[in-house]
């Protein structure tokens, strides 16, 4: 269905319902009936806007994307994930439509359901209005607003004061494939029952068993998720998210999660001491560089790693390496029965950065796809559990990341691996550290890697503004309040959130769950059959017919008599600059030519949804402006952090083979293959390679 056809459709499901529901019916629907029409209307009114502001976008897209042949950037996204809103509504408007009449037909459910689309059409009208001025004031092919001050600092500005809340009920995760939409419902009402918890017990694992028993009411109500959603984003510090994002490493998750997982022969936790010791240049192997332990900020400690091997092979039992094991509180990772066969070692070798906002996770997050990598590609893999911000900042990640790379050089008997190819491969964090970690061995005139495989990477980590980066308003997973507070906190510094509310944080946590608690089970299944329950969501009232006048009002521009739907929970946030995401081995987009010359060849693996995905278009532009070999896939309705997801479902575990061929297209060095045709394509996928 092409664009005319969609709106078209949209007015025709929208009118219909709004004339049958205006005449009148039953008196116990009269007000689901009103706000039924209210609705339609109101999504009529935002979509006659957005029909001319997504055809001007369509006419110029395409200058921005990295070649013909790879149909994708921000701008792109944007209209793609406005496309869907209306789908969905269009999907909505027609079962209204044919079930209206029914005795079963739950006319306040459904107005709810229209209500919360209503409310996402409108927060995405604001957004394209804010890709419309970043449009206007970049250059020509630039997603990037490269400035601080001015629309970047108006968008944190608007993003703080927008309402969000309509993003996480309802409506939460439909631009993504339906087959994930289930995991993001899962992960949201743990995310909020977690945040309820938060702070009443010591332990990771006491948070999350009581979050179990106070999660229904959140499965239940969207609106009151959505909510609660909205404020833990806003105002809980990284040390939340930390805790958070660990839970799947406590001892209960983690086993079941290793009890599903493929079954390896080696899975060792190591603990290397930090030694300094001489490796050989790459120019010239008579000379040799001197790679020193790490000591930024927490000073000289062991370097933490873990081995996964699919097969035992020469050196992994070796004496060496087994006193360098450290516990995980479990039984012995390394699994030998008594007639192992031993392998000889493999000539490849993957060695591994985490992702995780560089501020949480370790190996054993990563490990059940990691396990799934090395039976497919018959090679040990040796990923790396490098320090985490705020506790180590800036560069002590890269620090460990380079050693640990120079150590396996060296060490490479030990693992397995005869010593000829290795691949550096990572997510989003642990995606930019790959890059780095190739720029430093560059520094050292040490060895390069053979290639990189760079999977949703973080290339530039200051707060520029790009249109992709306007998707953090509705992500589940990298909202911009949470991927700000990461990102500081990898910096060494401090974000400053000034909550702006007529409640103080304890005491609408207090009202809330008081509110909850005295509604009792009875009115939580009321709500569930949302009879006669009015939307929580906000609501706009009808606006003036806009007009395509722009109006500035604080530095952003609106058509006049449009304004989206504020939050109540407001947030004044106030990135504070610093030279370190300046730095080209933090934001490698930002490093001059000289320093990426000479890389090796760089494989990248974006997501067409992912608020971070003009950092991967770009970056794979400036590798190409230098002619660097570099290819860039882009991978259709995923989220961010798909790779963690890889076992959940068929489109998840097709995107992390992905990944898989680029990596044997590096030990086998050859041109990454295509993904096999399919009548009903769930990856679109492109490359292109430079030499």
């Amino acid at each position: 269905m092409d664009t005319k056809a969609v709106f078209a459709a949209l007015y025709s499901v929208c009118e219909e319902n709004a004339t049958f529901f205006s005449a009148g019916g039953k008196v116990s629907q009269a007000d689901s009936a009103k706000r039924l029409v209210e609705s339609m209307k109101l999504i009529q009114e935002h979509a006659r806007s957005l029909e001319p502001v997504i055809s001007g976008f369509a006419a110029i897209y395409h200058h921005f994307d990295f070649d013909p042949l790879i149909p994708a950037n921000g701008y792109r996204s944007l209209v793609k994930v406005v496309r869907c809103c209306l789908l969905h509504i269009i999907h909505k408007g027609r079962y209204i439509a044919a079930n209206r009449r029914s005795i079963f037909f739950r006319a306040a459910h459904n107005a709810g359901e229209m209500e919360a689309y209503c409310s996402a059409l409108c927060q995405l009208r604001a957004l394209l209005y804010l890709a419309q001025r970043m449009l206007h004031d970049n250059s020509h092919g630039n997603l990037f607003f490269q400035d601080e001050s001015g629309l970047s600092e108006s968008f944190i500005r608007e993003y703080a004061s927008m309402h969000k809340g309509c993003f996480y009920g309802r409506c939460l995760g439909f631009q993504f494939t339906p087959a994930i939409r289930p995991c993001l419902q899962t992960i949201a009402i743990g995310l909020v029952a977690f945040g309820e918890n938060y702070k009443r017990h010591q332990s990771g694992i006491g948070v999350a068993a009581s979050s179990f028993f106070t999660s229904g009411k959140y499965a239940i109500d969207p609106e009151l998720r959505g909510t609660e959603f909205e404020r833990i984003t806003q105002n809980l510090d990284v040390h939340f998210w930390k805790t958070f994002w660990n839970i799947t490493e406590t001892e209960v998750l983690s086993s079941l999660a290793s009890m599903t997982s493929t079954q390896v022969k080696v899975n060792r936790a190591l603990s290397v001491p930090p030694v300094a010791f001489d490796l050989p240049l790459a120019a010239n192997h008579r000379a040799s560089a001197t790679i020193a332990p790490p000591s930024a900020h927490i000073g000289i400690a062991p370097i933490q790693m873990r081995l996964i091997s699919y097969d035992l092979r020469e050196g992994q039992d070796s004496e060496t390496l087994l006193s360098m094991s450290r516990s995980e509180g479990g039984a012995i990772s390394l699994s030998l029965g008594l007639k192992t066969k031993r392998l000889p070692s493999s000539p490849f070798l993957l060695i591994h950065f985490h992702g995780g906002g560089f501020v949480a996770q370790t190996s054993k997050s990563h490990e059940p796809y990691l396990k799934s990598w090395s039976q497919d590609l018959g090679v040990p893999i040796l990923s790396v559990d490098y320090s985490l911000a705020p506790e180590a900042p800036f560069p002590r990640a890269l620090e460990e990341c380079f050693y640990a790379y120079c150590w396996a050089l060296r060490n490479h008997h030990l693992l397995g691996w005869t010593g000829e190819k290795v691949c550096l491969a990572g997510d989003s964090a642990g995606g930019n550290l790959c890059v780095t970690t190739c720029m430093r061995a560059a520094a050292f005139g040490v060895r390069m890697p053979d290639g990189v495989v760079a999977a949703y990477p973080a290339t530039l980590l200051t707060a520029y503004a790009s249109p992709s980066r306007l998707l953090t308003l509705m992500d589940p997973l990298l909202p911009l309040s949470v991927l700000s507070r990461c990102l500081s906190a990898y910096a060494g510094i401090r974000l400053c959130v000034c909550v702006v509310s007529t409640l103080s944080l304890v005491k609408r946590d207090t009202a809330l769950f008081l509110r909850d608690f005295r509604q009792g089970a009875s009115n939580w299944i009321h709500s569930l059959l949302d009879s006669n329950r009015g939307s929580a969501a906000p609501s706009t009232a009808p606006e003036t017919p806009p007009d395509t006048t722009d109006t500035r009002v604080a530095g952003v521009e609106f058509p006049l008599g449009f304004e989206p739907l504020r939050s109540d929970q407001f947030a004044e946030m106030k990135l504070q600059s610093s030279p370190v995401f300046k730095d080209p081995f933090c934001s490698p987009l930002l490093a001059p030519d000289s320093m990426l010359k000479g890389l090796p060849p760089i494989h990248i693996v974006a997501c067409a949804l992912d608020p971070m995905l003009d950092d991967s278009v770009m970056f794979a532009k400036r590798l190409r402006s230098v002619d660097q070999p570099v290819t860039l896939c882009v991978v259709d309705d995923l989220p961010h952090g798909f790779l963690s997801l890889s076992q959940l479902s068929k489109e998840t575990k097709e995107a992390a083979n992905v990944c898989v061929e680029r990596i044997r297209a590096v030990f086998l060095q050859d041109t990454p293959p295509e993904p096999p045709e399919r009548s009903q394509p769930l990856i679109h996928i492109q490359a292109s390679l430079i030499r």
